[in-house]
């Protein structure tokens, strides 16, 4: 038996969700992989990899530790591999939690407030031509009041040929601001919704469902435990395991559906939720902290065996007062016979 898979959904900042960029290469914006951060699709003429320079070569993508206030430059490369001169549009913009779990950039006439509004092109856009490689500088430039933690965006690339159809390839920017960090996830709405069994004496089952919220200032992935047991904690059941969380950004939340099969009706549930937040570093090394735990409770009404019961108790009824009137006719019977 295969151990159940939860449904989930997200809900990604309500700045995020009018427009989304729409083709963003896995290799350069999920930064996954041994080789460079070389963005190609084969449905788009060009490639985007990051410049060779004092940061590194052959990066995966930019990521940066950068004190509020500070600020830096560094380079995207951009190579044509079509046979036709290409004319695309540069910009940064902020990244967000897309409801099939992956880190996504918003559209470039959405706003940003945070890498997506610190990064800076050296131009707005980028001619090459058939088989050239251009570099595009940026800059990297924090607020001085720029709030500590980790934020996530990338530099897109983006070519519009005039019809409605946008192509874009992009690579991610992870930016660490100096200052304290404050790791913190808080499960909201849990709720218990017990589904019964047509069996008077049988178990039945039970959904969990919770919103996973990031309410710190770092990018978190959650590993989550749920279990549904009855009063002073007997009849303990725990739900199949669950798959961790996407990457949440600071801010962003994640719903989250789990069945947990053979509960008690033992007519006082809880519902527990655990999560372990992991944090990944510089280095992709993942450590997990302390772990957050909820509670919740629901009615788990036995209906077969209280209909079964209520039933019986029917019977008995009926069949003591059905006792009575004979045992009255009986008398009444006797008492006319005597009479006579």
């Amino acid at each position: 038996m295969h151990p159940p898979t939860p449904h989930t959904t997200t809900a990604a900042r309500t700045l995020a969700q009018p427009t989304v960029v729409v083709l963003l290469a896995a290799l350069a914006f999920l930064g996954s992989g041994a080789g460079p951060a070389a963005a190609a699709d084969s449905d788009v003429p060009w490639a985007v990899s990051t410049a060779s320079n004092d940061f590194g070569s052959r990066r995966q993508n930019y990521s940066y530790t950068l004190n509020p206030g500070g600020q830096l430059k560094d380079g995207l490369v951009v190579v044509n591999r079509g046979t036709t001169p290409l004319h695309l549009a540069v910009y940064a913009a902020d990244a967000f939690t897309s409801e099939e779990g992956k880190l996504d950039l918003v559209a470039k006439d959405a706003k940003s407030t945070g890498v997506g509004a610190w990064v800076r092109t050296g131009r707005p856009d980028v001619t090459a031509r058939p088989g050239e490689s251009v570099e595009v500088p940026f800059t990297v430039a924090l607020p001085a009041d720029a709030a500590p933690g980790e934020y996530m965006g990338g530099i897109v690339t983006s070519l519009t040929d005039g019809v409605g159809t946008n192509q874009q390839l992009g690579i991610r920017i992870r930016l660490r601001v100096g200052g304290e960090l404050k790791p913190s996830l808080s499960v909201k709405n849990l709720h218990v919704r017990y589904t019964g069994t047509s069996n008077p004496f049988g178990k039945g089952d039970a959904t969990v469902t919770y919103t996973i919220h990031n309410t710190g200032n770092t990018i978190l992935t959650a590993r989550q435990a749920a279990s549904v047991s009855g009063p002073f904690g007997r009849f303990s059941v725990r739900a199949g395991q669950i798959n961790d969380s996407p990457q949440l950004l600071p801010g962003d939340t994640w719903k989250v559906s789990i069945p947990v099969h053979g509960v008690v009706p033992a007519l006082r549930a809880t519902g527990t939720v655990t999560l372990v937040p992991l944090i990944t570093d510089a280095s992709n090394s993942v450590a997990p902290l302390a772990a957050v735990e909820t509670t919740t409770h629901a009615w788990t009404i036995p209906w077969a065996l209280l209909l079964v019961l209520a039933v019986l108790c029917g019977l008995v009824v009926a069949g003591l007062a059905f006792r009575r009137r004979r045992r009255e006719a009986e008398l009444g019977e006797d008492a006319r016979v005597r009479t006579l």
